[in-house]
This record gives C-alpha cells, structure tokens and sequence, in this order.
C-alpha cells in the first residue's frame, strides 16, 4: 500500500513562512490531482488548494495570495509553500493525491503547523 509522508510542520511566529513537503512512498498510477488540506483545533478539515495534473490550481478564501501548492505528478510530490502565516493557520496539515485507480485516493497521516501571535 503506497502512503503519503507530509513533513516540513513546526512553529513559526506570526509572519513568518513555512514550506511543507508530501511525498509517495512507491508510485501512484492515473494521478487526478493533488492537494493541501487542513484540520484546526475543535473543527473540521478544510480545504486548502488543490492542482490538478495539468496544472490548475484552485485555493481556499482564506489562504489566497499567501500560500502557492505546486507539484510533481511524476514524482508523487506535491509542495505547500505557506507565506505571511497567521495564527488562524495553526491546524494538522495533510496531503492527498486522487487517482483515477483503485483506491482512489490517499491521504498523509498530517504534519502540525502551529502559529504564534
């Protein structure tokens, strides 16, 4: 069973910047998209932004004009790179790649992201 490893989680000051990593652990056939979500303490997960395999991104409201999702669909690897971070980011942050295979999709365990004021 192939699994997604997030890293590149931490705690930043308010400001300040983080870039998350997700990589597959063996190879992912028919990759759709990609993507960033998110799960903040006491609600539930979010969207982040998504790309598609030719590219398209889409982004949550919230993280426009902050933060830019880029990929590799060769590789299996999808970036986060998360800029100008405001404490309402702080949430476990996962990663998830859709196929057009069985089973379908598959999500990361999560990488913490914590943002102090």
């Amino acid at each position: 069973q192939v699994q997604l490893v997030e890293s590149g989680g931490g705690l930043v000051q308010a400001g300040g910047s983080l870039r998350l990593s997700c990589v597959a652990s063996g190879t992912i056939f028919g990759t759709l998209a990609m993507g960033w979500y998110r799960q903040p303490p006491g609600k539930q997960r979010e969207l982040v932004a998504t790309i598609t395999k030719d590219g398209r991104t889409n982004y949550a409201d919230s993280v426009k004009g902050r933060f830019t999702i880029s990929g590799d669909n060769a590789k299996n690897t999808v970036y986060l790179q998360m800029n100008s971070l405001k404490p309402e980011d702080t949430a476990v942050y996962y990663c998830k790649i859709e196929s057009g295979y069985r089973p379908y999709e598959y999500w990361g365990r999560g990488t913490q992201v914590t943002v102090s004021s």
